[in-house]
């Protein structure tokens, strides 16, 4: 009954500073009080039986004040309340089109371009823990890493052991996001989107990627595309007779397409040339893509002070009765 309960009237309660004031008054009254027969020797009481009532003189002034607490309390109207709430969640569902290609090991971002793009989407991923994640590798060809998943560990390892040298090189873009496109297509989310980050020019796979991109708008999937390098040329390892040698190699993003996949689609096109910029373009679609939940709450109260009411009447009605009754001789 005492759960969760609050008062309508809470500056009432003040009211119960009254009992224990009216129990100083009573003390203080009773100690002046003075017998009505004065006796000048009391050896001839000594034999008489004894009675319980002197000892529960007090009880019906007790009976009183608690009635007056209880009353005090109800006046101030404590109330108890019930809460339902409807939550709606529109759950986003994100797949990762991750390119692993031999050039994405270019030093222009640090360590390298496929590392610092791991770490960037492992943040990514912890910050999104209500959301399904997939991830998709591709280069000359592509693969599913992982399925739709809310399991975030596995997302996490899968991106931690992404490598280059899984799978055949080169740079099929359409390829890729038509794959990422066929993980999501058959998904019941409100919001379905894919990452897709590449640092070249699509030149291998089958499907193309305008035909691709028209897949996803099909589909109703937003495409945000980031093309990640420098401009001019990049540092890049090359592995010679005399061990491994950096070259300074050109840099080609075909961002006109990446551009118009994106555009085409709903999403965004992002050049990420250093790693603060991969980072910060990161957190640009997290701020873009956050799930929206929509909260309905119905609050019912309850008026608890009738209970309170009618043990005060009891108590009254009790001490009525005793008072006219058992100590009436006492008390008259």
């Amino acid at each position: 009954m005492f759960e969760n309960i609050e008062f309508a009237n809470p500056k009432l309660l003040w009211l119960l500073l009254l009992v224990p004031l009216a129990v100083v008054w009573y003390v203080l009254r009773h100690k002046k009080q003075e017998a009505s027969v004065q006796f000048s020797d009391l050896r001839n009481f000594a034999e008489l039986p004894k009675s319980w009532k002197p000892y529960l003189r007090h009880l019906l002034f007790a009976l009183k004040m608690a009635a007056l607490a209880l009353l005090i309390v109800a006046l101030a109207r404590p109330q108890s309340s019930s809460t339902n709430s409807t939550e709606n969640i529109e759950g986003i569902d994100i797949v990762m089109a991750m390119d692993v290609s031999g050039s994405m090991l270019a030093r222009d971002l640090k360590p390298d371009r496929l590392t610092a793009a791991k770490n960037v989407a492992s943040d990514f991923v912890k910050e999104r823990p209500g959301d399904r994640m997939g991830l998709v590798i591709f280069s000359g060809e592509t693969f599913t890493q992982v399925p739709l998943t809310t399991d975030h560990g596995v997302m996490l390892n899968m991106l931690a052991e992404m490598k280059n040298g899984l799978i055949d090189d080169g740079t099929a873009i359409g390829d890729g996001l038509a794959t990422a496109i066929s993980r999501l297509k058959d998904s019941e989310a409100i919001s379905k989107v894919v990452i897709l980050l590449t640092d070249g020019m699509n030149n291998a796979g089958s499907v193309d990627p305008y035909t691709a991109a028209e897949m996803a708008k099909l589909y109703g999937i937003r495409v945000y595309t980031i093309g990640v390098g420098t401009y001019g040329t990049a540092p890049y390892p090359v592995q010679t007779p005399f061990g491994t040698q950096i070259q300074q190699v050109k840099v080609e993003i075909d961002e006109k397409l990446l551009a118009t996949v994106a555009n085409s689609t709903g999403g965004k096109y992002f050049r990420a040339n250093n790693n603060q910029k991969l980072d910060e373009i990161y957190q640009e679609i997290d701020k873009l893509e956050r799930s929206k939940i929509e909260v309905t709450e119905f609050r019912r109260l309850h008026e608890e002070f009738y209970p309170l009411v009618a043990w005060a009447l009891a108590l009254l009605l009790l001490e009525f009765l005793l008072r006219k009754t058992i100590f009436r001789t006492l008390m008259d």
